[in-house]
């Protein structure tokens, strides 16, 4: 077993400005990975929101020996190690999870779907995210994103209302609204019924992760379907949604791969709700192998690698 991980620095197209932070720019950690001859690709992009940094990340992976990864032929076994090795770093996890997914498409030659009996004809298209900006920004911003059906919409600031009726000044495309915990529980009550005609398909994370009560509060006063993102990082998350949430948002990033990924799409799907595939800033790799997974879900979040220039 070689393992190698470099930092990579990933340019953004615009400002990401969202309700908590704004950037310019983003580090991912690529991981190579080589077993038997055999070479996989994986990507760690780590989020300050769940505690991580590259340092955190390159640390992480510093501790995975070649005992850890002798072969692919047991992939659960090799990863219920190192989920514990690694602990709460889930994007590192990520890294050698998709890593280690790639080496086994590769020795038998197969994609991974494929290998998951999934039909890619049944993946959704994703949709195309617009930040926070000012209104002229979002304007030039949606007419990039002319050839996506579908936009995401980032709110969460005290320009919610200036955003939507600027979207609607220069599209009729479905949207789906993004506040990153950035609503208090009137707050969202009151900007979720006036976006309730405005052709809305569903609200991702109106409130703190934590306020899972005051969330249950606001479902049963609200039509829009309510989704999950900062509230959900694992399975052993989502039983305890039901009533709160509608749906979830699954992250490979949030994770750590997609083995928990796969847990997460089984359980919610035992809990009666939906699911969107989403990403962090990634590059290809880490979208590409998300969109392995696509077939199994009902909406797809997976433009991180088009919100960058490199």
């Amino acid at each position: 077993m070689k393992l190698e991980y470099r930092k990579i620095k990933l340019k953004l197209r615009h400002t990401f400005r969202i309700a908590r932070s704004a950037d310019d720019f983003r580090y991912s950690v690529i991981t190579r990975l080589k077993i038997h001859d055999i070479e996989g690709f994986g990507e760690a992009t780590p989020s300050e929101r769940y505690g991580q940094s590259v340092e955190s990340v390159e640390e992480a992976l510093s501790r995975i020996k070649p005992r850890h990864l002798k072969s692919v032929d047991y992939i659960e076994d090799s990863l219920e190690e190192l989920s514990s090795i690694l602990g709460d770093q889930r994007a590192a996890l990520a890294a050698i999870d998709l890593a280690l997914f790639d080496i086994l498409g590769k020795r038998v030659n197969t994609p991974l779907y494929t290998l998951l009996g999934l039909n890619p004809a049944k993946t959704p298209v994703t949709s195309y995210t617009i930040g926070i900006d000012t209104a002229e920004v979002i304007k030039e911003k949606v007419l990039e994103a002319k050839r996506f059906p579908v936009l995401k919409i980032k709110m969460g600031l005290e320009n919610d209302y200036e955003i939507m009726e600027t979207i609607r000044k220069v599209t009729d495309k479905p949207v789906r609204i993004d506040a990153n915990e950035g609503w208090s529980k009137e707050e969202a009550y009151e900007k979720i019924k006036w976006l309730e005609d405005k052709g809305v398909q569903f609200i991702e994370q109106p409130l703190p992760a934590d306020r899972i009560e005051d969330t249950r509060w606001l479902k049963e006063r609200v039509k829009l379907p309510l989704f999950a993102d900062e509230s959900v990082q694992t399975s052993s998350d989502i039983p305890g949604l039901i009533g709160a949430f509608d749906g979830i948002n699954i992250k490979l990033m949030k994770s750590g791969g997609i083995r928990e990924a796969l847990r997460m799409i089984h359980t919610a799907r035992a809990c009666g709700m939906k699911i969107m595939l989403g990403c962090m800033i990634e590059s290809s790799i880490g979208i590409t192998a998300a969109a392995h997974l696509s077939p199994l879900v009902d909406y797809a979040d997976l433009d991180g690698n088009l919100l960058i220039t490199n």
